[in-house]
């Protein structure tokens, strides 16, 4: 059984990037969402400067289009809509801007490339935080540049970053490397949000089998997961 109800990381937006392609497959895929367990859901798509230049105001709209088409389809969830952003010039233009859609009251969703370590990682943390957003990094188990797990997560804690694992990661959908760090940081106790990251069906598949399996009692035990203390907002 899913121990909580709020999912805070997918993208279920039809047509704006990587995730569902059509408002078929969104449904297909927020119908079993809802068969796993969630009643709450916060998508979040990429915003990337050269790929997926969503503005805020798009993801709003596709959001809309999704809630209604939703209930239309008598699927009892609660939809909000936040974005992924990726750790680039756009982003930092947006956080100056306070242009940001963000998970809940103030968390900023981010990403970085997955092999390279990000140029002035630290100092773009700080422009974040002091622009008055919580940094929450995603899915921080799958960067294949981090080396050295202790060093690397705990000086980004000191700076104030709480971290969204995937749920996937643990059953090894990404790899073995993105397990092993998803482990470890459950065995840390530093994770404060567990993800979907829900892209298509496959993905769907997996996360109900890993559910199923129990794989997130003991992780629920060592952790203390704030999916549902989230408050929605009206993107």
């Amino acid at each position: 059984m899913l121990p909580f109800s709020t999912d805070l990381h997918s993208h279920l937006i039809p047509g704006i990037d990587d995730g569902a392609v059509d408002m078929e497959e969104s449904l297909n895929l927020l119908h079993r969402l809802q068969e796993i367990g969630y009643r709450r859901i916060v998508t979040t798509p990429h915003v990337m400067a050269d790929s997926y230049r969503n503005s805020s105001q798009a993801i709003r709209e596709g959001c809309r289009i999704l809630r209604q088409a939703a209930q239309n389809q008598g699927i009892e969830m609660e939809i909000s809509a936040a974005a992924e952003y990726y750790m680039d010039e756009e982003l930092l233009r947006r956080v100056k801007a306070k242009d940001i859609l963000t998970v809940g009251e103030g968390y900023l969703l981010f990403e970085t490339s997955y092999y390279s370590h990000p140029l002035y990682l630290e100092q773009n943390v700080y422009e974040i935080a002091a622009s008055g957003y919580r940094p929450l990094m995603a899915h921080p188990e799958r960067y294949r540049y981090v080396r050295e797990p202790e060093r690397f997560y705990g000086r980004l804690r000191e700076l104030g970053v709480v971290f969204q694992v995937n749920i996937n990661s643990f059953g090894g959908h990404y790899g073995d490397d993105a397990r092993k760090k998803a482990y470890w940081l459950a065995e840390k106790g530093w994770i404060t949000f567990l993800g979907s990251d829900l892209h298509h069906r496959r993905q769907a598949e997996f996360l109900a089998e890993s559910v199923a399996s129990g794989l997130l009692v003991p992780i629920l035990q060592k952790n203390d997961i704030l999916n549902d203390t989230l408050q929605f907002s009206e993107h």
